[in-house]
């Protein structure tokens, strides 16, 4: 169909699993508010799970991922200092990413980011349903909150959370 499919996350160990939820219990840690939860409370991230204490990511089984047109153009990455963008604007205004427009930013804590949303335009929901229906017909299965995120279904370690470090590879 012309797309190729870009991975944003993958095998995540217990250990940054243990840093997120950290992170997102302290309610003074609001510097990225505006640009990956510009619409919930952080203390809204648990009870509506964005966030969670354990991750199908630490089984090894989970994938957050999206669809880029081929060929593949590069994009730039973000260096501290660049301004924040909010991941409920429309695809041109959101960070420069080369992925199609999927109605809302990767990790968005949004509902503008659940898979039924209305807030999204009809090629929004026409671009997240490619990527939903190529992913379930290779055994995945997605999460309600997040388009970008797709677990296994008949997964191999359902029960265990790994957390071996994934070492730096030298540049």
């Amino acid at each position: 169909m012309g797309y190729t499919l870009k991975v944003y996350d993958g095998y995540r160990p217990q250990r940054a699993v243990d840093a997120f939820v950290r992170w997102a219990a302290d309610p003074d840690d609001d510097a990225m508010r505006a640009e990956f939860y510009p619409d919930v409370p952080k203390d809204r991230l648990f009870p509506e799970r964005y966030i969670a204490e354990r991750s199908g990511h630490s089984r090894g089984s989970t994938v957050d991922l999206t669809l880029v047109e081929r060929p593949a153009t590069p994009t730039a990455p973000w260096m501290p200092g660049d301004p924040l963008r909010p991941c409920t604007a429309p695809h041109g205004e959101r960070w420069p990413d080369n992925s199609i427009d999927m109605g809302a930013g990767f990790d968005c804590f949004s509902e503008t980011s659940h898979h039924g949303s209305d807030a999204i335009s009809e090629q929004a929901r026409a671009n997240r349903e490619i990527l939903r229906s190529a992913m379930e017909r290779h055994g995945f299965e997605p999460y309600p909150e997040e388009w970008w995120h797709y677990t296994l279904a008949d997964e191999p370690f359902p029960d265990t959370y790994f957390n071996f470090p994934i070492p730096s590879v030298p540049e």
